[in-house]
């Protein structure tokens, strides 16, 4: 692989993108040698969550300015670029940004699609594309704003300026911020407490925290309670809650 590296930590898949030359710049070949990676372990029961990171001082800088530069409207609509990147949101493993330096455009619409962001105390974080003269293209105007809400999405948006990690846990796009240095070991630390939960529970709980952004109140409340109905059906459900009982560690199979 020449943009991406994988290290496996037990049910843990750590993934660091690798293009220094360019900050990390997302690209086409990127986005496939990702989904190439991570779609065999997506079906990986052994696969308990993904960390996604960068450099120690750019997680991406953005998408690949130059790939794109000459591509015309047709060509766009055409390739219906950006769509793939839809489906690294919908993998159901549950994925951690781990954020160190700039995460801008393209980088923090990668962040956005992962389900928590911890960032580094000097992170950055922004949509500067209307400095392109172009908007953000992978869901940065929908995830931003269901995150940070209207009044700070548009002052990001439309302005183009940046936060840093501070403002961005106040405003709600980020989980935790942590010393730079300690970024990475608290993505795999939180990792590792995800997948040793059961499998089933996790994507479950996955599912309906994101489809409370897409719904309403009382449909929601309906879709959750069916859920938790449903995982009367697993094994985890009975051995979790016979541990408790028995007041030991649960052993999850993810069944």
């Amino acid at each position: 692989m020449n943009t991406i590296k994988i290290e496996r930590y037990g049910r843990v898949v750590a993934v660091r993108l690798h293009r220094p030359h360019v900050r990390n710049a997302l690209s086409g070949e990127l986005l496939t040698e990702l989904l190439d990676a991570l779609r065999p372990l997506d079906a990986d029961p052994e696969a308990g969550c993904f960390v996604v990171t960068g450099s120690e001082k750019v997680f991406a800088a953005g998408a690949d300015i130059k790939e794109m530069a000459a591509r015309t409207a047709v060509d766009m609509a055409a390739e219906d670029y950006f769509r793939a990147w839809e489906e690294f949101a919908d993998l159901r493993t549950p994925k951690i940004a781990a954020v160190n330096g700039h995460a801008l455009g393209g980088g923090c619409e990668l962040a956005m699609m992962c389900d928590l962001v911890i960032a580094g105390e000097s992170a950055v974080f922004g949509q500067p594309e209307i400095k392109l003269g172009v908007i953000p293209g992978i869901g940065g105007t929908q995830r931003l704003t269901r995150l940070i809400g209207r009044a700070k999405a548009m002052d990001l948006v439309l302005t183009g300026r940046t936060m840093d990690a501070r403002e961005a846990e106040s405003a709600g796009l980020v989980s935790r911020v942590v010393p730079d240095e300690r970024v990475l070991t608290e993505a795999l630390e939180a990792a590792e407490t995800i997948a040793s939960y059961g499998r089933t529970a996790v994507r479950a709980a996955r599912d309906c925290v994101d489809r409370s952004l897409e719904t309403g109140l009382r449909d929601g409340i309906r879709y959750e309670r069916r859920v938790f109905h449903a995982l009367f059906a697993t094994q985890d459900q009975k051995e979790g809650m016979t541990a408790f009982l028995e007041k030991r560690a649960p052993r999850f199979t993810g069944r």
